[in-house]
């Protein structure tokens, strides 16, 4: 049989590196094909880097915590032929009633010392089934579960194969209050006990530094408007479970707003152009990025060819978006591209925000809660379910008047949603 080498999977060229979270394998072990062998994690997702094939691990060239490339060799395997193993189900122990049986006595019975007590101040050793019972835990969830004291056999994992997750431990912690165990891992000493220093993570971290950039290297403009919400509402209102029944998901308001905007940019090209050095960059495509909240983080996946796809396909595609980044299962396809995008704070009761930018793109719109507020129409004072729009966008490229009626526009296909529908 050959040796087969595992490498880094191509990583899309606006993920530049990776880093290698944790093995699940040591040298000598074997492993079946598709078997998970580590995960990786980039500033967008974390990966599974499965088994090419069958057989025993003979090298690890990849530690963990190591920075790997596109193509990088992370391990060598001696490919066998093994019969596929039955899963392994973790069950709990019966209770047992029955006595274990009595030890075989002498003719002469010796009373055995009692056992020694522990040190004063010390406590007898206990086992740890975070460690003991379950290797193949990530280091992540093995510290997240040390530190709150939850037993994994009461988690059900949403990874591959049933494999507990972070955000699974995470889902677990807020439906019960935190408990810290005092055998903890250790962590640098806090200034004073009230306070906790944990480590940014990879995705963290590279949020952070692409916010920077953002700041920094674009001249960053917010111009704001309102829009009266009672058309779309009462489409949702009358048609919604007729919608729902047909095609099995809720009508939103997204939908609306990504058609609102993809009508928008075919009005204002520039708005989906990006700038590269001294060139700008027209997109004829529209790849609307939706912003999602994540136990890891925010992240942007992207509705490719938005202005070819339905309602319904959109609000399907960002109704995945929210439970792949709720269980952590986004993909970097998922992630990738994009020419402009949404950021709905107002699923949160944001009243009104300046977003900021997704480089390389150059706008970003923002929705915000919708309020029931007075206004005028038609020389009389209503009230109106009223909802604050944000656009943010690179000055560099974007003047004031696009900007201003780029935003109009998206208004107008809002409170006029049947030009949507008419595709006017």
């Amino acid at each position: 049989m050959s040796k087969i080498e595992i490498r880094v999977p191509q990583l899309p060229e606006s993920v530049e590196d990776a880093t290698v979270i944790s093995w699940y394998k040591k040298v000598g072990d074997t492993v079946l094909q598709d078997e998970n062998l580590l995960d990786l994690e980039t500033d967008k997702v974390a990966l599974e880097v499965p088994a090419p094939a069958s057989g025993v691990l003979l090298e690890i060239a990849a530690q963990e915590n190591d920075t790997v490339l596109s193509g990088d060799l992370l391990g060598v395997l001696q490919e066998t032929a093994l019969d596929p193993a039955p899963a392994i189900v973790r069950k709990p122990k019966p209770a047992t009633t029955e006595k274990p049986p009595a030890p075989k006595t002498t003719a002469k019975t010796e009373t055995a010392p009692p056992a020694p007590k522990p040190a004063s101040g010390q406590k007898s050793a206990e086992p740890d089934p975070v460690k003991d019972e379950l290797p193949h835990l990530s280091p992540s969830v093995r510290r997240k579960l040390a530190e709150s004291g939850i037993d994994p056999a009461t988690i059900t994992g949403t990874g591959k194969h049933g494999r507990i997750m972070p955000e699974d431990v995470q889902a677990a912690l807020d439906d019960k209050p935190v408990f810290r165990r005092k055998d903890a891992i250790d962590k640098p000493a806090p200034a004073n006990d009230r306070d906790e220093r944990a480590p940014m993570t990879r995705i963290r971290r590279r949020i952070a530094e692409r916010l920077i950039e953002a700041q920094q290297s674009a001249a960053i403009l917010t111009t704001f408007n309102d829009v009266d919400m009672s058309a779309v509402m009462n489409l949702r209102k009358h048609y919604r479970e007729e919608f729902e029944e047909k095609h099995g998901v809720r009508l939103g308001f997204m939908s609306f707003f990504v058609k609102a905007a993809v009508a928008a940019l075919k009005q204002f090209p520039v708005v989906n152009a990006s700038i590269d050095g001294s060139d700008v960059v027209y997109h004829h495509y529209f790849d609307i990025g939706i912003a999602v909240a994540s136990p890891r983080g925010l992240v942007v996946p992207v509705i490719h060819d938005a202005d070819q796809a339905g309602f319904a396909d959109i609000e399907k595609q960002i109704s995945a978006f929210g439970q792949k980044a709720k269980t952590g299962s986004l993909t970097i396809d998922d992630l990738t591209g994009g020419t402009f995008s949404i950021s709905n704070g107002g699923v949160f009761g944001s009243l009104l925000s300046t977003p900021i930018l997704n480089p390389p793109q150059s706008a970003i719109l923002g929705l915000h809660r919708i309020d029931q507020r007075p206004v005028a129409r038609d020389g009389k004072v209503v009230i109106a379910p009223m909802m604050y729009l944000a656009l943010s966008y690179d000055h560099r490229l974007i003047d004031g008047k696009e900007a201003v009626q780029f935003l109009g526009a998206i208004k107008e296909n809002i409170q006029n949603p049947e030009k949507l529908l008419l595709q006017l």
